[in-house]
């Protein structure tokens, strides 16, 4: 039976670790028994499979953080080397309200990709020594609190490694007023949740322009793609603040409408100037950003939209897709 690529690279890297000289691919190969099942025989073509997979192997560790010296030696044979000291890490040094907060960070994710992550997380700093909230040797109180961010839709975990890994992606995308959904090609920066929901902001290859997706309205499964981002990806802090105006958190200006009277509290609330009406309705000054066509729609004949013309438009088009539905 062949044996897991795992178990090979973590053979590699202990006998990489555990040896005082550098180790040559012919010692390796003899020392390790995936390299003599995978690449058996001392033909031409046994000795290409095995040097393809050790090549593999070892820019895989590497990619993984383990430093691998490349030695030459006397006689002219290449050797291979992790010395410890080039792969310890530095003390870790946290405070208890560091380890706190890592803790609860760690409770958060439900997923059990991300459960597994954060769990190796935990487990490797308390070999450190850190007192964390589960530690039996912990004297601080332990917290009641068992924080989640619930996540819902399909698409998240692929857009998420997909963010992480850099990889373009595409998929469905069905727009709120939309009665069919469209495809996508979008390179993903990031995901933000905002007011209960997920969004992905991104470069959106189609119309050349950086734009957010709120992952409900993801249709059918997500693919990845290959080939590098074709847009520079904006800080982090570029990126929240998009995600905000686009969800309707940042205002690009202000609307006009009326409000029946005894009614609309919510927008009255939020209102910047309010002219009270003998005619049964009051006029109101409102914060106008993303998505607040849908929100006013929420309010059906309590509101009339007075300005801007675009908003109006929006609201009118919503109220008959509803008629319609």
């Amino acid at each position: 039976m062949a044996i897991a690529k795992a178990e090979r690279l973590m053979n590699l890297a202990l006998c990489l670790l555990g040896t005082r000289r550098p180790l040559t691919k012919r010692e390796l190969r003899g020392s390790i028994e995936a390299y003599l099942e995978g690449a058996s025989g001392s033909t031409a073509a046994g000795d290409e499979a095995f040097n393809r997979m050790f090549e593999r192997d070892k820019d895989d560790l590497r990619e993984l953080g383990l430093v691998i010296e490349t030695v030459e030696g006397l006689d002219g044979e290449v050797g291979y080397l992790a010395r410890r000291d080039s792969n310890r890490l530095p003390p870790i040094t946290l405070d208890a309200e560091e380890a706190a907060a890592l803790g609860l960070a760690a409770k958060v994710w439900q997923q059990a990709r991300l459960a597994g992550a954060a769990s190796g997380a935990l487990q490797k700093l308390r070999a450190a020594g850190m007192p964390l909230a589960e530690d039996p040797y912990d004297t601080q109180p332990q917290s009641a609190l068992q924080p989640h961010i619930p996540v819902h839709e399909a698409a998240f975990e692929p857009l998420m490694l997909a963010c992480r890994d850099r990889r373009p992606v595409v998929f469905d995308y069905r727009k709120s007023n939309a009665a069919r959904p469209e495809q996508r090609q979008v390179e993903p920066w990031t995901l933000e949740c905002w007011r209960g929901h997920w969004y992905l902001a991104g470069w959106d290859r189609g119309r050349s322009a950086e734009r957010v997706f709120r992952l409900s309205r993801i249709t059918g499964r997500v693919r990845l793609r290959s080939g590098a981002y074709t847009a520079e990806v904006p800080d982090h802090s570029t990126v929240r603040e998009t995600v905000e105006s686009w969800a309707g958190e940042t205002a690009t200006g202000t609307a006009r409408i009326r409000v029946r009277t005894g009614h609309g509290y919510p927008l009255r609330a939020r209102a910047l100037t309010t002219s009270a009406g003998d005619d049964g309705w009051d006029e109101l000054e409102i914060p106008y950003g993303h998505g607040l066509d849908a929100w006013l729609v929420e309010f059906g004949p309590e509101v009339v939209v007075l300005a801007p013309d675009e908003l109006r438009a929006d609201v009118v088009e919503r109220l008959r897709a509803v008629a319609k539905g």
